[in-house]
């Protein structure tokens, strides 16, 4: 029987797996109930442990177009990590279920829960990592600018977040040159761009980090941005608005990079803050792209992981 697979990280795919996990992306989108590695129906347990509205609806459509059956649970409505263990948590859903979706605070949760369970188990949010949002950020670029590789992505703003990380990590898996710009305190941290230059020098890729945001937008390709504010720093807002100005996606920031650059956004976006409303609604934009490739992107990842753990087969999925 196969190891199973989980995607904790960005660097549980290699360069090869995350681009046959987009190509899977790209068939799927171009034939939206054709794959059903979930037919049954089986049940996929998506836990929240934070609020959402594009990863929830995302998760829930794409279960239902794979023929599975989506069991959204809130963190108030479960025992998980309350008065149940995850690793016993982990042991009981294996049995009742194909895959596990979590989006949660810990990392260390999702790896224990990983580590005791057989089927897959994929963060659909952690406080370190995003990944499920850069196989859709990545889908997008594709779509757009053809191949990844040699491309130059450049993220500005909170750069020690987990948006920040998975941007460095996934980019430079993909062959791309990432640039990452923040002020000072807010950079990744050592153990990240370490990950990242070490994949970087098996794809070709590069890592940039720097406090200039300017030197970070020269000639990019793609351009993008998140909050400054996430779930849980809304006591830092006004500190966090003076310190991060430097860092905003302005019309005027984006004459540094490509005249055809594209520019991401994961959402929620607070126009006049991390990005200009005239950047995010004009021709750059691709964030709505972006949006809705979250559900073909995860429906890629979801099929991929299963095929790959020898829980469903399908010719089509090339491992």
């Amino acid at each position: 029987m196969s190891a199973t697979r989980h995607f904790l990280t960005d660097l549980d795919f290699t360069q090869a797996e995350q681009t046959k996990v987009l190509d899977l992306a790209l068939a799927m989108k171009a034939d939206k109930y054709g794959f059903t590695p979930y037919a049954g129906p089986q049940t996929v347990a998506v836990f929240f442990d934070k609020t959402s509205t594009r990863t929830r609806v995302s998760f829930h459509a794409g279960i239902a177009e794979l023929g599975g059956s989506p069991l959204i649970i809130n963190s108030a409505e479960s025992q998980l990590g309350h008065k149940e263990s995850i690793s016993d948590s982990a042991k009981v859903l294996e049995r009742m279920v194909s895959t596990i979706v979590w989006r949660t605070y810990a990392q260390s949760g999702l790896e224990e829960m990983a580590a005791n369970s057989s089927v897959p188990v994929i963060n659909a949010l952690s406080d370190d990592y995003h990944p499920c949002q850069l196989i859709a950020d990545l889908l997008t670029v594709r779509e757009h600018k053809g191949a990844l590789a040699s491309l130059k992505m450049a993220y500005l703003g909170d750069a020690a977040n987990n948006m920040a990380n998975s941007y460095l990590l996934a980019g430079v898996t993909a062959g791309m040159h990432v640039a990452i710009a923040g002020p000072e305190g807010y950079l990744p941290a050592a153990s990240i761009v370490a990950a990242a230059q070490e994949r970087a020098a098996l794809t070709g890729g590069s890592v940039t980090i720097t406090t200039d945001a300017a030197a970070a937008l020269a000639d990019a390709d793609v351009v993008a941005t998140d909050t400054w504010v996430s779930m849980g720093q809304e006591e830092e807002k006004e500190a966090r608005l003076k310190l991060f100005t430097d860092y905003s996606v302005t019309s005027a920031a984006m004459k540094h990079a490509k005249d055809d650059a594209i520019v991401l956004h994961c959402l929620p976006a607070y126009r006049g803050y991390e990005i200009e409303a005239e950047v995010i609604d004009g021709p750059q934009s691709v964030v709505f792209d972006e949006a809705e490739n979250r559900v073909h992107a995860q429906k890629a990842v979801m099929t991929w992981l299963m095929v790959a753990s020898g829980l469903a087969e399908d010719p089509r999925v090339e491992l």
